[in-house]
């Protein structure tokens, strides 16, 4: 086996989550000579801005895909709601992995739930699919916009009532205990919201191994971390999101859970303010065939001209 060259994001939680990832693979295989190449995206570098005025997910991996297709990486790994519906020429996602926690988490300085913040609390995230639900919920509150790494995000909450983040980012950095966030001398309690309150992003809680195409060693190789039930969930929502043509420019969601040898798939599409959400749901057999019926069903349900409405905004 060649040396294995494993591109990543450079921060703290991308790293952290690779190097779990080469420690399994070295699990498999202790003779493995694996070295991290950390890769500085632009998603990485505008912070400033809103990332569906500047270009969306793909922000975060390009830079990594480029790697790829050259030749200087050998597999990447990225955090599965990072990857755009539609990956790169001659690269496959090669394994998903066991899922983590796939709810967003409501953070908040004095234990209130979304429903106990005062009146017009200010919340913080950087997600539309997130402001468009909690503004469903809560109309009153005042959404502020919030870019940067786990700990930036956390230490900004000093200056808000809320924020909301993936759990699985705060669980993987072993930052949660319980119902408390702790992190740098600083704890906040934290909620869990349901995904009847805010229906996830399309693969949050996975990560996603990408590999080339043709490169069957890699390939063979990743088989040994591949999840299949999680595997099943993530394309049922990636299904779902490249059908609507979903992206950080569109307020949408989707998470399927197995129910035996059936996925039962969960959306959401709506506008930014949340004055129209569209939610629907269907149980399904095959992963990629249900993504799609259910995109179809809500499109023809009023998600397309919804849709359009987003794009004229």
């Amino acid at each position: 086996m060649r040396r294995l060259r494993v591109g990543t994001r450079k921060s703290q939680l991308a790293t952290t989550q690779t190097g779990d990832v080469v420690a399994a693979l070295k699990k498999e295989r202790p003779d493995l000579d694996i070295e991290t190449v950390e890769i500085v995206t632009r998603g990485d570098q505008i912070l400033d801005v809103s990332l569906s005025k500047v270009g969306g997910k793909g922000l975060f991996v390009s830079e990594i895909e480029k790697a790829l297709q050259e030749g200087v990486i050998d597999l990447a790994v990225h955090s599965a709601k990072d990857v755009p519906a539609i990956l790169a020429q001659g690269l496959v996602i090669g394994a998903i992995p066991t899922r983590e926690d796939a709810r967003d988490l409501l953070i908040v300085k004095h234990g209130q739930s979304l429903l106990e913040l005062p009146e017009g609390a200010r919340v913080g995230t950087s997600s539309l699919r997130r402001r468009a639900q909690l503004l469903a919920i809560r109309p009153d509150l005042e959404i502020v916009s919030l870019r940067g790494n786990i700990d930036t995000r956390l230490r900004k909450l000093q200056d808000l009532d809320a924020i909301v983040l993936a759990a699985a980012g705060i669980r993987r950095m072993g930052w949660l205990t319980e119902n408390r966030v702790s992190t740098t001398g600083v704890a906040y309690e934290a909620t869990p919201l349901t995904p009847f309150e805010c229906v996830p992003a399309a693969g949050q809680g996975a990560l996603a191994i990408e590999c080339r195409e043709q490169d069957t060693e890699v390939r063979e190789l990743l088989a040994a971390l591949h999840d299949r039930e999680a595997a099943r969930c993530v394309t049922a929502e990636r299904a779902f999101l490249a059908e609507v043509g979903g992206s950080c420019q569109v307020p949408v969601g989707a998470y399927a859970t197995p129910s035996f040898s059936r996925l039962n798939l969960t959306a959401m599409l709506a506008d930014a303010s949340g004055n129209v959400v569209l939610r629907g749901a269907l149980m399904g057999e095959d992963a990629r065939e249900l993504g799609r019926e259910l995109a179809a069903r809500m499109l023809a349900s009023g998600g397309d001209r919804l849709l359009s409405m987003v794009g004229e905004v």
